[in-house]
């Protein structure tokens, strides 16, 4: 993965981010934690992360609940970004590509399968934008995401799409990553664009969010603890192939 200077902080005039974490494909780097017991609601549930690129034309997972059937946000071959199930038929991926490694992407999903109009069911924004997609099977109405239960091992992990072996990590910077129980977030609770600029994105704290039983907010500001949830909620993740140098 190439050293990309000034990769480390996430400057936005107002709300500074001090650090990010690097992953490295090659050394299978990813962050993992099993939860005991399910979140609030099966139902609803988002997923925030700030990232840069370190590969491109490759699959990169980014986040991911469960195992064998497992629910996971990744990059395709094609740079296109899917937020989808393996086993089930849930399946929704952007039109657009995503191939600037020079930039910062701010990534939402945000889920409700209680909504009776099944697009408003699993929505993805990129950089404050709703993305359109090239396929679109939403969940069906209740469905039940891994995210929040404990029915399929409940796994969680962050750079990494494969449950049994980290074969599909993500290569590239992560930072502010959070994941919300219980409630379908759209962008602007993460980020807001630039009042002088306004086509430039940029970061919000976050840490007055309510995150839920099975919430999390990874910063990654502690180098000697990576996987260290701040949220106030206490999920701390275990590193694995990750050392203070990243």
């Amino acid at each position: 993965m190439p050293i990309i200077l000034g990769a480390n902080t996430l400057s936005t005039g107002v709300y500074e981010v001090a650090n990010s974490c690097r992953f490295d494909d090659g050394d299978s780097a990813f962050l993992s934690k099993t939860f005991s017991t399910d979140g609030t609601s099966h139902d609803i549930g988002t997923v925030s992360v700030w990232l840069k690129r370190g590969e491109l034309a490759a699959e990169q997972g980014i986040f991911t609940a469960g195992s064998s059937n497992r629910h996971f946000i990744r990059f395709e071959s094609g740079d296109t970004l899917t937020f989808r199930a393996v086993t089930d038929s849930f399946h929704v991926q952007t039109t657009q590509v995503f191939r600037d490694p020079s930039a910062w992407y701010h990534i939402v999903a945000s889920v409700d399968t209680t909504q009776s109009t099944s697009s408003n069911r699993a929505k993805l924004y990129v950089n404050g934008v709703e993305q359109t997609y090239s396929t679109a099977s939403y969940p069906n109405q209740n469905y039940d995401l891994l995210m929040n239960s404990t029915s399929d091992t409940g796994k969680f992990f962050v750079a990494n799409q494969t449950y049994n072996s980290p074969s599909v990590t993500f290569d590239g910077y992560l930072t502010e990553v959070v994941f919300i129980n219980n409630s379908a977030l759209d962008q602007t609770s993460f980020g807001e664009f630039d009042e002088d600029t306004p086509f430039i994105w940029k970061p919000k704290n976050v840490s007055g969010l309510t995150f839920g039983t099975n919430g999390f907010y990874l910063d990654f500001e502690n180098a000697s603890s990576l996987g260290a949830d701040v949220s106030g909620e206490s999920h701390n993740f275990t590193v694995n192939n990750l050392t203070s140098l990243d």
